[in-house]
């Protein structure tokens, strides 16, 4: 991991279209603004592992159903 300081106004670049800049520090809260190309998803990382886990959940219930499904089908 790489580990940056930066103070309040100053940004970085990450490759050439992504630039995350620190817009305020107040207390233990950093604000952030982030340019990134327009079709380019930014979430917060909580969100993100909610969403993978909603994702892996559908997932498995929809094997099962399937498989309940086949088994319908196949006694007819």
């Amino acid at each position: 991991m790489l580990v940056l300081t930066r103070r309040s106004d100053e940004s970085i670049r990450l490759g050439e279209e992504i630039i995350v800049k620190v817009v305020e520090i107040k207390g233990n809260q950093v604000r952030l603004g982030i340019v990134a190309p327009k079709g380019l998803r930014v979430y917060r990382e909580e969100l993100y592992q909610r969403i993978a886990e909603e994702n892996r959940l559908s997932a498995a219930s929809g094997l099962e159903a399937f498989d309940r499904l086949r088994g319908v089908f196949r006694k007819g």
